[in-house]
């Protein structure tokens, strides 16, 4: 099982063995699906049978990600979350009322491609940032170094690594959870609080941004 750059291994796999294959790592099956028309029949049209999150160890339990949208289980939290975006971001008109702030993130980011555009990558980052911060927080971000997107691209690249499929035991064998830090070889302990600070404060400071301009 990869480590790293996993889809590359996926993508091998795909040609080899066709476009739905399956591994087993230690007992447990992870399900590979390599075409969209493979990920629609399964994931869209059959979404009642096998549309529902896997349990991550590492990222979903030990740093916290489990209450996000994207981790967050079938029930009536997960259905209170859908119905809440669906009533702001859920139809075309709903969204007209952000088109100003769409229209004025994108010059800006025209802007910044303009004079330097080698650093595209960081140039989208930033106006994605800046987008979903000033619908959701009312927070206009700066042109450089803005502490909330950086904060954001931290917690989001934590949050791919913490992902990865086999990049810690931990998701594959559950009980190591129990092991205390100190513990030779229970690292990953560490890390994990030290992400969960990161993801704590990526919730907390924006929302304290906004009572203090209440």
């Amino acid at each position: 099982m990869p480590s790293k750059e996993e889809w590359k291994t996926f993508s091998r796999w795909g040609k080899q063995y066709g476009d739905l294959s399956s591994i087993t790592v230690l007992g447990r099956v992870l399900v590979i699906l390599n075409s969209a028309k493979v990920i629609n029949e399964i994931l869209e049209k059959k979404s009642q049978i096998y549309s529902e999150r896997p349990v991550m160890h590492f990222g979903g339990e030990l740093i916290g990600w489990k209450y996000s949208l994207a981790l967050l289980s079938y029930g009536d939290r997960f259905r209170r979350y859908r119905r809440m975006i669906a009533d702001i971001l859920g139809s075309r008109k709903s969204m007209g009322k952000f088109e100003h702030v769409e229209l004025l993130e994108t010059h800006k980011f025209l802007r910044r491609v303009l004079d330097d555009p080698v650093d595209l990558a960081t140039h989208v980052r930033h106006t994605a940032g800046a987008i979903i911060l000033r619908i959701s927080h009312g927070y206009e971000v700066k042109d450089h170094n803005d502490p909330l997107v950086e904060l954001a691209d931290k917690a989001m690249e934590q949050f791919s690594i913490s992902m990865a499929p086999g990049a810690f035991l931990v998701d594959v064998l559950p009980i190591l959870r129990h092991i205390p830090a100190w513990f030779p070889g229970a690292g990953f302990q560490k890390k994990a609080k030290e992400w969960s600070a990161t993801l704590h404060e990526l919730i907390d400071r924006p929302h304290s941004l906004v009572k203090r301009e209440m």
